[in-house]
């Protein structure tokens, strides 16, 4: 994994795609001319159930850690009039390091990880340009979309400064992952 990591360091494009979040951290190890996109997601303290689809297709194999998906069903009857507090999932699965998963785009999903928790992502092309996240706590509902139409002062407000790249790098150390 070193070996993946280190590159993000000496590309000029790659640390300007590396992202964080309130609930996670996202280092992007490969990003393909055809939408492809390899990304190592490091989770932390505060991760929590927030149901969501997504643009694109992934699959998912944990380094470290463990994380409980909940399944809720295709994105057929879920948009923004949906109510939060009515989702009840359909599977819980426990996923730990070993083999991995892949969802499809449609599927609306959430997952509570434990502090700590790395997965390897493989992201396919977007085939749609948003998709919606939910928050059961807040009861908000809301559409994400890819970075094409965002300013530069919400591009920038998500985009990793070097220290914090090299934070991550040093939790990937500290959990023996690189």
């Amino acid at each position: 994994m070193r070996q993946v990591v280190e590159p993000v360091y000496g590309d000029e494009r790659l640390p300007s795609l590396c992202k964080h979040y309130d609930i996670l951290d996202k280092l992007v190890l490969h990003d393909d001319p055809s939408g492809f996109r390899v990304r190592l997601h490091l989770f932390g303290p505060d991760h929590y159930d927030r149901p969501h689809n997504h643009r694109w297709t992934y699959s998912a194999r944990l380094l470290s850690g463990r994380h409980i998906p909940s399944l809720y069903g295709t994105e057929d009857d879920f948009d923004n009039t949906i109510d939060v507090a009515a989702l009840q999932p359909l599977m819980v699965r426990t996923e730990q390091p070993g083999p991995g998963y892949t969802p499809h785009h449609s599927m609306v999903h959430a997952a509570v990880s434990r502090p700590d928790t790395v997965s390897l992502i493989v992201r396919g092309p977007a085939v749609k340009d948003r998709f919606l996240v939910t928050d059961r706590t807040t009861g908000q509902v809301w559409w994400q979309y890819g970075a094409a139409p965002e300013s530069a002062a919400e591009a920038a407000a998500k985009r990793m400064p070097p220290a914090m790249i090299n934070d991550c790098v040093a939790r990937l150390e500290k959990l023996a992952i690189v």
